[in-house]
């Protein structure tokens, strides 16, 4: 069997995808992953033997800023996404029998429409039940498109983000679809997300809720065991004291990242903790020269986790996933998209705290803190740990393979 996989998302994105072609490939598949061309991803699927297609432009220098806006706005992006992805999953998608497809929804009708016109077998992947359909939570808003504050019927809102969506994005998917010879669509949210989305969440962590019109197939999280070690200086600074409390916001672009570096470590000090500060995209960094604090980049965040007395990130589905399983309590700090529904359900499991709003003082981050670090959150996050489904990339992987033998046995 061969299976590509794609998406355009930052690293939290893109790590479910390595773990879902490494359990293909232990089932006899064939992989190849289409993914932003940032030198992250790159290395990560080399480490476990992943041909990746680099697709688009680099995700970390548009989400900083590196790279200035093009005139034109979302829609000239739009048409860009469903162009790249659709040339390049063209090319990688040869002899293939299934494309799965995850991320925005411009690359992702790019591959939707490659699975058109090479009778391909197509599935899409959600990392949150929030950016599905329901009736038990809104969506989240299109880009310019705020949902209107008289609104409260959830289904209501879902109706006009069919609208919302097609006025985002159907001009630039329907050009590009007349061009390779596919007719135009008047609802390209439901086109893409078809009527049996996969959701690749844990059922305890993000469950998708019932009764419900769509017909949602939750694998469990995408997960793989990280086997890398930590780096000695980080280990030496473990070693040396009590468990600290780990701050990082991941692919977010703080708007003040020395601001929110010295009141991250302002709360944390006042706890009596110590800290490990991630650098992220945002390029936190030490506030001074004391040997309380530790700088990381790149690291194994399933072991560091497991070590931290708790985590303070922003509520991207991938870093919730990762301290979820470790066990370690966590500080919600959103900052938008699907981030305020983890930090919910975060506060709701009893596993951490939700800070209210995006940016944290001393005084709010303490207080969440202080919650955090009781031994009752503590006991909390490792029973849900303990309930944590790891199985979902192998579940997903079993799913692709028994749907494609059936297809192919009802033809034979």
């Amino acid at each position: 069997m061969r299976v590509v996989l794609s998406a355009y998302d930052s690293r939290g994105g893109v790590e479910p995808l390595v773990g879902l072609a490494v359990r293909l490939r232990e089932l006899g598949a064939h992989v190849r992953v289409c993914a932003p061309p940032d030198e992250e991803f790159a290395k990560r699927l080399a480490v476990v033997g992943v041909e990746m297609v680099p697709t688009g432009q680099s995700v970390r220098e548009l989400v900083t800023g590196r790279i200035p806006p093009s005139p034109g706005g979302v829609p000239r992006r739009a048409a860009e996404l469903v162009a790249a992805f659709y040339d390049n999953v063209s090319v990688a998608a040869e002899g293939c029998d299934v494309l799965v497809a995850t991320g925005l929804v411009p690359a992702v009708s790019g591959v939707k429409a490659v699975a058109e016109k090479l009778g391909i077998r197509y599935v899409y992947a959600s990392y949150q039940p929030v950016s599905l359909p329901s009736p038990h939570h809104p969506p989240m808003p299109r880009p310019g498109r705020p949902l209107p504050e008289d609104v409260t019927d959830n289904r209501e809102l879902w109706d006009r983000d069919i609208e919302d969506a097609q006025a985002v994005f159907g001009e630039a998917i329907n050009t590009h679809r007349l061009s390779v010879g596919l007719p135009p669509v008047d609802n390209v949210r439901d086109h893409v997300f078809t009527g049996r989305p996969w959701l690749a969440t844990d059922p305890v962590l993000a469950p998708w809720q019932q009764p419900a019109d769509l017909d949602v197939v939750q694998t469990g999280a995408w997960v793989l065991p990280d086997e890398r070690p930590l780096p000695d200086g980080l280990v030496a600074f473990l070693d040396a004291g009590t468990p600290p409390v780990y701050v990082g916001f991941g692919s977010i672009p703080l708007h003040d990242p020395h601001d929110v570096a010295r009141v991250t470590i302002e709360a944390v000090r006042a706890q009596g903790r110590r800290a490990v500060v991630s650098r992220g995209w945002a390029d936190l960094a030490l506030i001074d020269d004391q040997d309380d604090c530790f700088v990381v980049g790149e690291v194994n965040h399933q072991a560091l986790f497991r070590r931290a007395a708790a985590v303070v990130h922003h509520g991207g589905a991938g870093t919730t996933t990762t301290a979820t399983w470790a066990g370690a309590p966590q500080v919600v700090v959103p900052q938008g998209a699907d981030q305020p529904y983890f930090a919910g359900r975060v506060a709701d499991l009893g596993i951490g705290a939700a800070h209210d709003g995006p940016t944290p003082t001393v005084e709010s981050l303490s207080a969440a803190l202080r919650t955090a670090l009781t031994p009752g959150t503590r006991a909390r996050a490792s029973a849900v740990a303990g309930t944590f489904r790891t199985d979902g990339a192998m579940v997903a992987a079993q799913l692709l393979c028994d749907e494609v033998g059936r297809e192919e046995a009802s033809s034979m």
